[in-house]
């Protein structure tokens, strides 16, 4: 009874005061009711208690030094702490900080903390100093938290006991500090940064190297990543990486790292203990295959993606790395086809060549992988290699084969149904080639575990109730005809895609009801270019995808859900109704919008404000009307607006010379009414394209409008414009350089799809007038550079500074009321292909030098009053009268009217263009020609023959100068067979 009563108490003690204890305690005093004899019952307690003050010895508390160093770290971070740090305080029940989350000490008495794992806490603010006083700190990891760019802390070099140091994507920045040296027992070393979904150049303020003199200090170390940290101007970090004997993990993803210096020095100390090796994303030339072949023989896992190995073949040398199995050269620009060399790596599983210029049969690569690699590769990728040829072989032999990847290739024939045999495959892709025939339910007969498929310009050829054993994550199929055109019933079965794509599938049929409630994780869909009808019915969307329903019948109002998306496309449909659908969403994600070509009606919304991501902005091909709204002036992300062929009026708020991102600008096509606002030019410095054709702005062309110094295009035809063409012109510096770099005009951004950020591009376009067409040009409208001033009221002489805008293609001052002649200089514009003139009041005669023009394919003077004979030229002549037409003075081909003698117009000198160095020579000319000859003539004749003296001295001269030459003549001759 008291033995129970005893125990009954002790029991509640061990449970009050070491309750991580209890189990164990309980276990013991189990064993001690199975004691008959009572008078071990001291004995008995006293092991119990020994045991629990044994047990317990870590709970007498932790180190009162490293406690204060713990609660001086967290009162330097600020925000919300993450739970780990919940648990740490001042108060009683808190005081040891061995129990605190996140917080290890050593399984001895002494308390010291050797362990700290903060990672993921959201942690922010600044680190103590006071972390130092941890000396016995062995572990420390503050990875994925936001430290705001700041430098990392040179005191944590000062911990000299650590092993294990992860500070990745916690947004550290600044120079790695060299006091990292003198961590010498550390084994494992994280200083990567930047999240894997942010794609595009590294911040200014990302961690950075002068030099990595500090790295063989750390001779222990076995895992090295410093992923994403500017390595540019480190040298030799090659030497570095070669004086860490026990390294296995050498990761350097995204580091501007520079060709590799390599000697004999670094080919016999590098280190062969490497196992994985990840170098992708760097500036690395051939070289490094000197450094990795044959020395590397352990490798397991070689990355060297994107890096500059244009012109290299692969090496041969590679195939004697017999561990390998991971091995990664995509986009490389890499040329020739696979070594034989790689029938050895008979533990490969994942081998990536995409993105190269390998040439070479298919069939080719398969045979020699298939001598050794059939069991084990599990990932064949050789996509975007457009020299790899021939027809798809027999696959089944690769029993393992989980993901082929063969797509934008140049393959050709049909795709065997073996395919369906091959039970393993996750991923198919083969869009892009030239492959033919007819896909059936054969070639997918077995492919349970299918989740990505690619295909592209092949018929699909199911029954309509089929249902695939395969449940697809992403649907590529664009292209793909589907037989019959009706909407593919057995898209219905599949539940999880999260990208579709369907265009250009010769659907011609009502959209059904059940597609609309698509999967919620969609990210992409593209069902354009088809012939779908009916209305848009109710869309779950728990991400914001891209939505592109463009090009077919769609009609009825556009669902606000839709302005969740992050890129939409429903242009070139009948959709109708307001655009007040976009005000649904506050702080949009949009960041592609076309709604052109469609019957959207009324006035535009004033919540601009909510779309700050957005780049791209089609309204054009409207029924739109009323005033521009002046909240578009938010936009301060736009690059690319277009809201031409509506209606509306009014001023151009001035709010938007706030875009100043902006790059094309298009209001043609409607009826607003002001002058052309200075801040046009002075605002929008990035303007390549302004249209503003088809409206009633009036006054003169402002002269700000000549900073636009990167305008390709300007076009403000057919308007009210009034005044002088600006002289200034000459300022516009891409018209003033010939040639362009590029055929296209692309702009790329960053949109969210999903969970994922992602770098999407689009190619401009732009309807212009060219030769009296009116087109649209998209391919090739990096090339053109056009003014087009034509259909106003502009006034005055053509200013000779456009002639300095030698890149131009096309200018178009048609339809004014410009005098003066043509200005001189008008050949020195050598790439115009188009001039037109007509329909002005100029005068005087052609230039010479517009025959210069080589590349001139349209030309337009007439209705105007130039005389004189049409200069002879290649060029000038191949036209047809028309073009010379309502110039009543004007003569000579390919003209009817011949021209006089003297080729004058009534009241006209022969030299009517005075600064045209190629004009016509006058009478006056010719005598003084004639003049000048009798007088020097006879000056020298009359001389010789009425003086005696001065013509001795002349005969004699030539006589003494013909001996001489004779006797020259004679020596050399006499010389030269003793030469011989």
């Amino acid at each position: 009874m008291y033995f129970t009563s005893f125990e009954c108490m002790l029991t509640l003690v061990v449970l009050y005061i070491f309750p991580k204890e209890f189990p164990l305690f309980v276990l013991i005093m189990s064993v001690a009711n199975m004691v008959e004899a009572r008078c071990c019952f001291k004995l008995l307690y006293a092991i119990v208690v020994v045991l629990l003050l044994h047990m317990s010895s870590p709970c007498i508390g932790c180190s009162e030094r490293d406690r204060q160093a713990l609660l001086a770290l967290k009162q330097g971070l600020v925000g919300d702490y993450g739970d780990r740090l919940l648990s740490w305080g001042r108060e009683a029940q808190n005081k040891n900080c061995c129990q605190w989350e996140g917080v290890y000490c050593s399984s001895n008495q002494t308390g010291h903390v050797v362990k700290l794992d903060l990672e993921d806490q959201s942690l922010r603010g600044k680190i103590s100093p006071e972390l130092v006083k941890l000396q016995h700190l062995e572990y420390l990891d503050l990875s994925f938290n936001d430290f705001g760019w700041s430098k990392i802390p040179d005191f944590i070099g000062s911990l000299s006991n650590l092993i294990y140091l992860d500070l990745s994507y916690a947004n550290f920045g600044g120079q790695i500090p060299n006091q990292l040296g003198n961590l010498t027992h550390l084994q494992y070393l994280d200083l990567s940064s930047i999240s894997s979904f942010d794609i595009g150049p590294l911040p200014v303020n990302s961690i950075h190297a002068k030099n990595l003199n500090w790295l063989p200090n750390l001779s222990g170390l076995i895992h090295l990543d410093l992923s994403y940290t500017d390595l540019s101007d480190v040298v030799g970090w090659l030497e570095a990486v070669n004086m860490l004997p026990k390294l296995t993990n050498l990761i350097l993803y995204y580091c501007k790292l520079p060709p590799p210096i390599i000697s004999s020095v670094s080919l016999l100390n590098s280190s062969k203990s490497l196992v994985h090796v990840d170098l992708g994303v760097n500036n690395l030339n051939p070289s490094i295959f000197q450094w990795l072949s044959g020395t590397h023989t352990n490798l397991v896992y070689l990355d060297l993606l994107e890096n500059n190995f244009i012109g290299s073949s692969i090496p041969a040398a590679f195939g004697n790395m017999s561990s390998l199995a991971y091995l990664s050269l995509y986009d490389n620009q890499l040329e020739g086809g696979i070594p034989n060399s790689f029938a050895k790596l008979c533990r490969l599983r994942v081998l990536d060549l995409g993105v190269n210029s390998l040439s070479g049969q298919l069939s080719d690569f398969v045979e020699t992988l298939s001598k050794c690699a059939q069991k084990t590769l599990e990932s064949l990728c050789l996509e975007f290699n457009n020299n790899i040829s021939g027809s798809l072989p027999d696959l089944t032999n690769f029993v393992s084969l989980k993901d082929l990847i063969l797509q934008d290739n140049n393959l050709s024939g049909r795709i065997p149904e073996s395919i369906g045999q091959m039970s393993k495959l996750e991923t198919i892709r083969l869009g892009g080639n030239s492959l033919e025939g007819m896909i059936s339910e054969t070639h997918f007969s077995k492919l349970s575990k299918l989740s990505d498929l690619s295909l592209s310009s092949l018929r699909l050829n199911f029954s309509f109730d089929w249902i695939p054993p395969f449940q697809l994550q992403r649907i590529q199929l664009a292209s793909c005809k589907m037989w019959p055109s009706s909407f593919p019933k057995w898209l219905q079965t599949q539940k999880n895609y999260t990208w579709l794509d369907i265009s250009d599938a010769g659907i011609s049929d009502t959209i059904p009801s059940w597609f609309w409630d698509l999967s919620q994780k969609l990210e992409i869909m593209d069902i354009s270019h088809n012939q779908m009808r009916g209305t848009v019915g109710n869309i779950r969307l728990e991400f914001a995808p891209s939505l592109n329903l463009s090009w077919n019948q769609l009609e009825g109002p556009i669902p606000s859900i839709l302005s969740k998306a992050s890129v939409l496309d429903l242009s070139h449909n009948n959709f109708s109704g307001a655009a007040s659908f976009l005000c649904a969403t506050k702080d949009s994600n949009l960041t592609f919008l076309d709604l052109s070509s469609n019957h959207v009606s009324g006035e535009l919304p004033d919540c601009w404000s909510h779309f700050k991501k957005l780049v791209f902005l089609d309204l054009s091909n409207n029924y739109l009307f009323g005033k521009i709204p002046t909240t578009m002036g938010h936009l301060f992300s736009i690059e690319t607006l277009r809201l031409s062929n509506n209606r509306f009026v009014g001023e151009l708020p001035s709010q938007l010379k706030n875009c100043t991102k902006l790059a094309l600008f298009d209001l043609g096509e409607n009826n607003l009414s002001c002058s052309i606002p200075e801040w046009l030019g002075a605002s929008l410095p990035n303007l390549t394209i302004l249209i503003l054709r088809g409206n009633q702005f009036y006054r003169s062309i402002p002269h700000q409008l000549c900073h636009l110094t990167s305008v390709h295009i300007l076009d403000l035809s057919m308007n009210n414009i009034s005044g002088a063409i600006p002289k200034c012109l000459n300022n516009l510096i891409v018209l003033a350089h010939k040639g362009n770099s590029s055929q296209i005009i692309q702009h790329s951004y960053m949109t969210q799809l999903g969970k994922v950020r992602t770098i999407w591009d689009y190619e401009e376009e732009a309807f212009l007038t060219w030769k009296g067409v009116r087109s649209k040009y998209k391919s090739i409208l990096g090339l053109v550079k056009i003014i087009d001033l034509s259909s106003n009221k502009l006034t005055g002489e053509i200013p000779s500074e456009i002639t300095d805008l030698v890149g131009l293609v096309s200018l178009n001052l048609s339809r004014n009321q410009l005098t003066g002649q043509i200005p001189p200089r008008i050949g020195m514009l050598q790439e115009l292909d188009s001039l037109d003139l007509s329909r002005n009041q100029i005068n005087g005669r052609i230039p010479n030098s517009l025959s210069r023009i080589d590349r001139i394919g349209y030309l337009d003077l007439s209705e105007n009053n130039l005389s004189g004979k049409i200069p002879i030229g290649t060029q000038l002549q191949s036209f047809g009268p028309s073009s010379y037409g309502g110039n009543p003075l004007l003569c000579g081909l390919p003209l009817v009217k011949t021209c006089d003698e003297e080729e004058k117009g009534p009241g006209q000198t022969v030299l009517v263009n005075q600064d045209d160095k190629d004009g016509l020579l006058s009478q006056g000319f010719y005598i003084s020609l004639g003049l000048g000859f009798a007088v020097g003539f006879w000056g020298v004749f009359g001389t010789l023959l009425f003086n005696r003296s001065c013509r001795y001295t002349y005969f004699n001269f030539w006589t003494c100068f013909t001996d001489w030459l004779y006797v020259k003549v004679e020596i050399i001759r006499q010389r030269m067979p003793n030469t011989r």
